[in-house]
């Protein structure tokens, strides 16, 4: 089978990826990054009521036609306690922000312009304006109305706006479920004693981590060991908890050692596609089993992680009803880089800026695959196309970014 293009695999990958359509609802404190399922509507008017803006004093405008206009304070009125009557002529209320305006009054004069005169009287200092400082009933949002719409990424504001219209919990789209199932002989979990021909496995760790960035919710099936029953034994796993993507790392070749398609292709998987032309990240695999997405990472760790940023972010994004993360930006080289072969690179490197602003990347001299603290140091991975020629030091390059810069 000949190596597959990065851009069509992941075209093929997307295109057999229908986003979730189930629907749960969850509390306002669990919805932060889920994403709406439906529209929101107020349950109620915001403000309820005429409220103020300020501290100070409630009157009619008409009371005080000119600076040093003297009136009479008959009450309070503060958030909470409204002020139980109406003003009468050259009257007020003190007011406190938040508190309803009373009747009678049609507008605030904030306590600097208000001077005290008597134990219940006061004379204004400044220009009082009908209308001022006074916050009018439904001024933020009105009963019925259509504040947030389908598919809006929930944030913090969202959550504020959706908790003052009188929603205890808001329908969101289910979160992709994700099996991750790491396979070898040779790894052990990170805390115990390796033999001599075994490693400590990480790529679990990391990969669920992208999951989880990504609004996924990560199902950990451990370590299988190299054998048919074993990894049978976990997809079956996968199945009965109803993932939606079974994400395997390593062992998806065909060597005598890489049991994990020969034993998805037996369990019934339709096998899509294998073998990717980018490095690192070679030996991808994609196909479905029952309707589960099944994407085969490479066991090098890196190449597991730039395999995953590339196509199990696209898909769980695609899932989760969430918009593509574009984290390709376009900065300079800051050395040369060879001419390249047939296979697409993707270049660790450390980014900064130049005076003039532009992301620099300085691709690391080492790019073994099975290299993980470069990759951790690395801001970006520098793209190089297929048979792209030599590319001179301050030349223009793709970079993906591998987290935000600033």
């Amino acid at each position: 089978m000949a190596l597959l293009p990065v851009s069509d695999a992941r075209a093929r990958l997307l295109a057999r990826a229908e986003p979730l359509r189930e629907i749960e609802s969850v509390p306002l404190g669990d919805a932060t990054t889920r994403v709406l399922a439906s529209d929101i509507r107020a349950r109620l008017t915001q403000p309820p009521f005429n409220s103020s803006a300020m501290d100070g004093y409630a009157l009619a405008a008409a009371d005080a036609p000119s600076i040093g206009s003297e009136l009479t304070v008959i009450g309070t009125a503060a958030a909470g306690h409204a002020f139980e009557g109406a003003l009468g002529h050259g009257e007020t209320v003190r007011i406190f922000t938040g508190a309803p305006v009373p009747e009678g009054a049609d507008t605030i004069l904030i306590q600097e312009d208000a001077e005290k005169i008597g134990e219940n009287r006061i004379r204004t200092t400044f220009e009082v304006i009908e209308g001022r400082h006074i916050r009018p009933r439904g001024q933020d949002f009105a009963e019925g109305e259509t504040v947030l719409k389908a598919e809006t990424v929930i944030d913090f504001s969202h959550l504020t706006v959706a908790a003052a219209m009188n929603h205890p919990t808001l329908p969101v789209f289910r979160r992709p479920k994700v099996a991750i199932l790491a396979t070898g002989d040779e790894l052990i979990q990170p805390g115990g004693t390796p033999a001599p021909a075994q490693i400590i496995a990480s790529n679990t760790f990391g990969i669920a981590a992208l999951v989880r960035d990504n609004s996924g919710e990560v199902l950990d099936l451990g370590i299988a060991p190299d054998g048919q029953e074993a990894i049978s034994a976990a997809i079956s796993r996968a199945r009965d908890a109803g993932a939606d993507i079974l994400v395997t790392l390593g062992g998806a070749s065909v060597g005598d050692h890489d049991l994990v398609q020969a034993t998805l292709k037996s369990a019934g998987m339709e096998l899509d596609f294998w073998r990717i032309a980018m490095r690192p990240g070679k030996p991808l695999m994609v196909g479905s089993l029952d309707g589960m997405h099944v994407l085969g990472l490479p066991g090098n760790p890196v190449a597991s992680l730039v395999t995953g940023m590339l196509f199990l972010e696209p898909l769980l994004r695609r899932l989760a009803h969430l918009p593509e993360r574009k984290r390709e930006v376009l900065g300079i080289t800051a050395r040369a880089l060879a001419a390249n072969d047939q296979r697409q690179d993707y270049l660790r490197a450390k980014i900064t800026r130049d005076e003039e602003g532009n992301l620099v990347a300085d691709a690391n001299p080492k790019q073994d695959s099975s290299m993980m603290k470069i990759f951790a140091h690395a801001d970006g991975l520098i793209i190089r196309e297929p048979h792209a020629p030599e590319l001179a030091a301050g030349a223009s390059c793709p970079i993906l970014l591998i987290r935000p810069f600033a």
